[in-house]
C-alpha cells in the first residue's frame, strides 16, 4: 500500500522538540521525505499498524497532529511536482 504521511508538531517546548525529531526519525525508516513534515511510504500492513502504533506512542495526543492518506495503487507514480519538487523512485532499487 502507498501512503502520504504528514505531522504537525508542536515544537514551543524543549520535549515538542524531541517529540519532532522522533516522529521525524521514525519516518525516514520508513519511507521518503519529500517535504519537511511529509513522508511518502510503500508498505504493507502489518508494518502500517506498526508504525501508527509506534508514532501514536511518540506524539502528544492533545497537541500534535498526524494524518496518514492510503494513496491510490501507483500513486507515488502519478504525482504532479512545481518549484522545486523532485520525484522519487519508490519502486527502483535503492543503493545504500
Amino acid at each position: 500500500m502507498e501512503l502520504l504521511l504528514t505531522y504537525d508538531v508542536d515544537t514551543t517546548t524543549p520535549e515538542g522538540r524531541r517529540r519532532l525529531r522522533r516522529v521525524a526519525k521514525l519516518c525516514e525508516g520508513h519511507g521518503i521525505r519529500v517535504q519537511k513534515s511529509v513522508f511518502e511510504i510503500i508498505t504493507d500492513d502489518q508494518t502500517m499498524l506498526q508504525l501508527t502504533y509506534d508514532i501514536e506512542d511518540l506524539i502528544n495526543t492533545e497537541t500534535d497532529s498526524v494524518r496518514i492518506y492510503r494513496l491510490p495503487h501507483s500513486g507515488t507514480e502519478t504525482v504532479q511536482t512545481l518549484g522545486a519538487a523532485a520525484l522519487h523512485p519508490h519502486h527502483s532499487d535503492l543503493i545504500l
